[in-house]
């Protein structure tokens, strides 16, 4: 009888043990093809990775973006006397803010008179320089061709 019982008990362990066995082999084959899945996915993602880089690399060829550049901006050659120096360069704008919290109508409505600059944006000759003192008149700049006279 206490044979019998042994018997059981053992078929009983094999039984669980066997059950124990395929649940670990269900969960690796679950683990197996989620990591199949996530490696199929960052192939993916590297192709994508790739055709974009390679289109980044057409679209910043420096050809094309000339070739844009002459078609879309009409832009004309710098001349040499076009150039100024830092010191000609006019004062920051206050940094008033509105109660609106607009900072561009704010520099708008705090704006006492019109100033003129130059074609660089420099200031007028007889504005006054940073260390306090008036500078000298400067020649006028030359106008480029195709360029709004003032």
């Amino acid at each position: 009888m206490i044979l019998r019982l042994l018997n059981f008990a053992v078929i009983g362990v094999l039984v669980l043990a066997a059950a124990w066995v395929y649940r670990i082999k269900f969960d690796a084959t679950v683990q197996a093809e989620r990591l199949a899945k996530l490696r199929s996915e960052v192939l993916h993602e590297r192709d994508e990775i790739a055709a974009l880089r390679a289109e980044w690399g057409q679209l910043d060829d420096p050809a094309r973006i000339e070739t844009l550049a002459k078609r879309f901006l009409h832009l004309k050659t710098i001349a040499p006397t076009q150039f100024d120096t830092l010191d000609q360069l006019p004062d920051r704008p206050p940094q008033d803010v509105t109660a609106s919290g607009d900072p561009i109508g704010g520099m708008i409505e705090n704006l006492e008179e019109p100033r003129t600059f130059g074609m660089t944006g420099s200031l007028p000759a007889a504005a006054a320089s940073p260390a306090g003192g008036v500078q000298a008149p400067a020649a006028p700049a030359p106008a480029l061709p195709g360029a709004p006279q003032q």
